[in-house]
C-alpha cells in the first residue's frame, strides 16, 4: 500500500515538472489575439518563409546526416564486436569525446583546419561548408547512435549470423547490409531519431558556419518577438514526440514479425 502512495505521489511530481511547463507554453502560444484564444502565432510561423527554408534545410541535413551516422557506426561496432572485443573500451572512449569537448571548440577546429587558406577549403563555398557543418552533427549524434547501435548488437548473435551467411557465400557488405542492418533496424531508428531531434535544435554549429538552419532561426525568433517562440517550442515538442511514437511503432511491427516468424 505504502509502495502504490509512493508510486502515485512521484507520478503526480513528474506531472508537475513535465506537463505544467507544456501546458502553459501551450496556453501562452494561443495568447498572441489579445482577449480570446487564437492560432495567429501557429499562422505567423508557418507563414514565414524564413521557418519554412530553415525547417527543410535542417530535415535534409539530417537526413544526410542519419546516413552518413549509420554508415560508419553500424560497421564499425559490427566489427568491434565480431573482431576486435579489446578495442571496444577505445571505440566507446573516443565516441564520448562529443560529450565533453563542447561544440564551440569542434567548429572553431573545423573552421581553423578547412578554411579558405588551408589544403582542403571547405569553408569557401556553400556546398563545402554544408558538408563541413554535416559532419560536425555526426560527430554530436555519435555517442547516441553509436550507443544505440551497440545495444542492438548485444540483443542478437553476431558471430552466428555472420558464420551463417558465410556459409552460405555471402561477404560482408552483404552481411552487414542484408543480415546485421535489418536485425537491429529499431536500434538504427532510435539513433536516427536522437540524431534529427539534435541536429533539429542545434545552434552553435550553425550559427558559427553561417548556415540557415532551424536552430539559429529559432534563436532569432526567441530575441525579437514574443508568442512565435512558444508556438515554435511546441512545434518542436510536437515533432520529438512523434519520432518517439516512430520508434515505438517500428519496435512494436519489429516484434510482431520475429513471433510470426518463430
Amino acid at each position: 500500500m505504502r509502495a502504490k502512495i509512493w508510486s502515485w505521489v512521484a507520478l503526480a511530481i513528474g506531472f508537475i515538472y513535465f506537463l505544467l511547463p507544456l501546458i502553459g507554453t501551450i496556453e501562452f502560444s494561443l495568447r498572441k489575439r489579445r482577449g480570446e484564444y487564437s492560432l495567429d502565432a501557429y499562422r505567423s510561423v508557418f507563414e514565414d518563409p524564413r521557418f519554412r527554408e530553415t525547417f527543410s534545410y535542417s530535415v535534409a541535413m539530417a537526413l544526410f546526416t542519419i546516413l552518413v551516422g549509420v554508415l560508419i557506426v553500424v560497421p564499425t561496432a559490427y566489427w568491434v564486436r565480431l573482431r576486435f572485443p579489446r578495442l571496444r573500451p577505445v571505440v566507446e572512449f573516443v565516441t564520448l569525446l562529443p560529450l565533453v569537448i563542447p561544440p564551440i571548440v569542434i567548429v572553431f577546429g573545423y573552421i581553423r583546419l578547412y578554411n579558405t587558406g588551408s589544403i582542403l577549403p571547405l569553408t569557401g563555398t556553400a556546398m563545402g561548408t554544408n558538408f563541413l557543418l554535416m559532419m560536425g552533427y555526426a560527430t554530436l549524434s555519435l555517442p547516441y547512435m553509436y550507443r544505440a547501435v551497440d545495444t542492438g548488437l548485444r540483443a542478437i548473435d553476431v558471430r552466428t549470423l555472420s558464420e551463417a551467411a558465410q556459409s552460405l557465400g555471402a561477404g560482408w557488405p552483404v552481411i552487414i547490409a542484408r543480415v546485421i542492418l535489418p536485425n537491429v533496424l529499431v536500434a538504427v531508428l532510435s539513433g536516427a531519431f536522437l540524431t534529427f531531434a539534435i541536429v533539429i535544435g542545434e545552434f552553435v554549429m550553425a550559427a558559427l558556419l553561417n548556415r540557415p538552419a532551424f536552430g539559429p532561426y529559432l534563436q532569432l525568433i526567441g530575441a525579437n518577438q514574443a508568442y512565435e517562440p512558444a508556438a515554435l517550442a511546441v512545434i518542436a515538442f510536437a515533432i520529438t514526440w512523434f519520432c518517439m511514437g516512430l520508434i515505438q511503432l517500428v519496435s512494436r511491427f519489429s516484434a510482431h514479425g520475429r513471433a510470426k516468424r518463430s
